[in-house]
């Protein structure tokens, strides 16, 4: 009996081991095909462009131990890519939206306003340019724009306009009528006679006296008959006492630039005087200064008592130089107002040169050459602008005069020394 026991156990010995093994073979079945299913869902997950790296080996069924899934459900490691959303700030709310652009109210002119359009004015300068023969003092007729040079400060300008003027004269006769003398109010009735003389239909003059006053005796008019009538009146009165013997000629020729500045175009002053002054409130500066300003206003002056200067001239005693040196004064301001404006002066003695001066006052007048220029100083800063005017010929040299015997004529130009150019405001 003991015999079979034995063999039993050896038997037994002999089958432990392979049924141990057929046990484990089954129990680790399951765990590779669950390993397989989780690698094939790796690959599917994973992007097409990778790959396993080649030092990684793959995971054999005994080294991935099977994790369980959470208590509570959900993912678990092997469940693939999660998807994780942006944190974004929760408590700053979004910025508002800018508010748009006012829109800019449309312009409206104020009630009874047209449309205003601006214009820019450029300074022109107009100089009237007489040229007479120093001789027989007759106008140079004939020239033409290329023989005028003009110049501002000492600089060459260019001439935008050039023609020959002969128009209609707007003059002002003023008169001194003092008691001075009655040798002075007589040189003054001659002289204003002999101007009306040369006057034209289409002329418009006037005629005011002054002594420590002005006095208006025609106001302005085209019939020169009237202004005759009011020198006769004058003229009746010659050797009558007259109230005042001082002359305000300053004052007076003050009053009489103020009148002509309120009439537009080119304008004339017949000065009539002894040229001394006595009790004006404005002095010889300021008067020149005023003359200097004044704009198309030119002078021509007529000095009176030319025969009492003659016959006292040089005699001996303190008070007669004392006149002396008046009359060179009175001169020497009538040819001041005179060349200042373009003008001219005349110191007749004797009755019968007073045709032939008022004639040349007329030509003067009434024969020009206008020039236009645009200054190359722009500045409106009111400073004094010096002019000067010269006559070329073709070739650029200093125009040269030959009467028919081939001899030199002097000639001399008559023009306006310079003008204030216009504050910056005015």
């Amino acid at each position: 009996m003991t015999t079979p026991h034995k063999s039993f156990a050896a038997s037994l010995r002999l089958k432990f081991p392979a049924m141990m093994l057929g046990a484990f073979a089954l129990a680790a079945a399951p765990c590779g095909r669950f390993q397989a299913q989780a690698q094939s869902t790796e690959q599917q997950t994973q992007p097409s462009g990778q790959t396993q790296p080649a030092g990684q080996q793959a995971q054999t069924p005994s080294q991935s131990p099977v994790q369980a899934g959470p208590a509570a459900g959900g993912p678990n490691a092997n469940s693939g890519v999660i998807a994780i959303p942006k944190k974004t700030n929760a408590t700053a709310p979004p910025a508002p939206p800018a508010p748009p652009a006012p829109s800019r109210p449309p312009f409206k002119n104020p009630k009874g306003l047209g449309n205003i359009t601006l214009h820019m004015e450029v300074p022109e300068v107009t100089v009237n340019v007489g040229v007479l023969l120093q001789k027989t003092h007759t106008f140079v007729n004939g020239l033409k724009e290329s023989n005028f040079r003009v110049y501002e400060n000492g600089k060459p300008q260019n001439i935008i306009a050039f023609h020959r003027v002969q128009a209609p004269i707007t003059a002002l006769l003023l008169c001194e009528f003092a008691a001075r003398g009655w040798p002075f109010r007589i040189d003054m009735l001659n002289a204003a006679w002999a101007f009306t003389q040369q006057l034209r239909p289409q002329d418009w003059v006037a005629m005011m006296t002054f002594d420590l006053n002005t006095h208006l005796i025609s106001d302005f008019t085209q019939n020169k008959q009237q202004i005759q009538e009011g020198i006769n009146e004058l003229a009746n009165e010659v050797f009558m006492p007259v109230a005042f013997s001082e002359t305000n000629l300053f004052d007076a020729l003050a009053e009489a630039l103020d009148r002509l500045s309120l009439i537009h175009g080119q304008k004339y002053i017949i000065l009539i005087a002894s040229g001394i002054d006595t009790m004006s409130k404005l002095d010889l500066d300021q008067i020149l200064k005023r003359v200097k300003a004044s704009r198309n206003i030119t002078i021509f002056s007529i000095s009176t008592g030319g025969m009492i200067e003659e016959m006292t001239e040089g005699e001996p005693g303190m008070m007669a130089g004392m006149r002396d040196v008046t009359f060179l004064q009175a001169e020497n301001q009538m040819r001041t107002f005179a060349s200042l404006t373009g003008g001219m002066w005349f110191d007749p003695v004797f009755v019968t040169e007073l045709p032939d001066d008022m004639r040349l006052i007329n030509e003067s007048i009434r024969s020009k050459y206008q020039l236009v220029y645009q200054p190359t100083d722009t500045k409106q800063d009111g400073t004094w602008r010096k002019i000067r005017v010269e006559l070329v010929d073709n070739e650029g040299q200093p125009l040269r005069m030959q009467d028919r015997k081939h001899k030199p004529l002097k000639y001399e130009l008559i023009y306006r020394s310079g003008y204030y150019a216009r504050p910056a405001v005015e």
